[in-house]
């Protein structure tokens, strides 16, 4: 079943500003956090030396401010990055509610990333860090849908096929004849949330569900 979102609902779903869920993902791995930390220190320590030697310039106010803001990447870099991704998909033309049911289940090894790392022997080689997705074939009373996917955990195996689903979808078209994308998956029976991305409210979408889909 699909029904389209009335107009402010998707606002009150998606926030602008990143939340705490948002600001955690978007923090990402320990790799990402600490290329962060180290942009972050390096990037701030320069910037403040550099208005060190500018204090009785114009440009000291400048540097300085330049040199804190370095320091604070590691917490407003995963807030820019969060709100990037609410207003993308706040900005796609049409949005609806989903509520269907998996129709499909499979798992894939994906690789995260790639790194050169010295073995035993002083050489060289290429390390390829792996993790199990976890894809799921959606549809309802007409048919397959889309599919969303996430990076498996324990709680996921609760997910069974025929599992009820109710999510965000994001099309092009009235008519949703190709999705572009979909938000974080509710699945009411198993009192589960499951996505690569926590975009929505959850307690606001799960009162929203109540009320549209009784």
């Amino acid at each position: 079943m699909i029904l389209k979102l009335r107009k402010g609902e998707l606002e009150k779903l998606i926030p602008a500003v990143a939340t705490g869920k948002q600001f955690n993902a978007a923090s990402g791995d320990p790799r990402k956090i600490l290329q962060r930390l180290m942009v972050s220190s390096i990037g701030g320590v320069i910037t403040l030396l550099i208005s060190q030697s500018q204090v009785t310039s114009q440009f000291y106010p400048f540097w300085l401010l330049l040199g804190v803001s370095c320091l604070l990447y590691i917490l407003w870099g995963p807030i820019l990055e969060a709100s990037r991704k609410n207003a993308e998909v706040r900005r796609l033309p049409v949005s609806a509610l989903f509520e269907g049911e998996v129709i499909n289940i499979f798992t894939k090894e994906k690789i995260e990333n790639r790194h050169e790392q010295a073995n035993k022997k002083g050489e060289l080689e290429l390390v390829e860090n792996r993790r199990t997705w976890i894809f799921l074939e959606i549809g309802d009373e007409d048919g397959y849908l889309t599919e969303i996917k996430f990076p498996l955990e324990s709680k996921h195996q609760l997910i069974r096929t025929g599992s009820l689903v109710r999510l965000i979808i994001f099309s092009n078209n009235s008519r949703f004849e190709s999705i572009i994308k979909t938000s974080d998956a509710w699945f009411p029976r198993e009192k589960l949330w499951a996505g690569s991305y926590p975009y929505l409210l959850r307690p606001a979408f799960e009162e929203l569900c109540y009320y549209r889909f009784r």
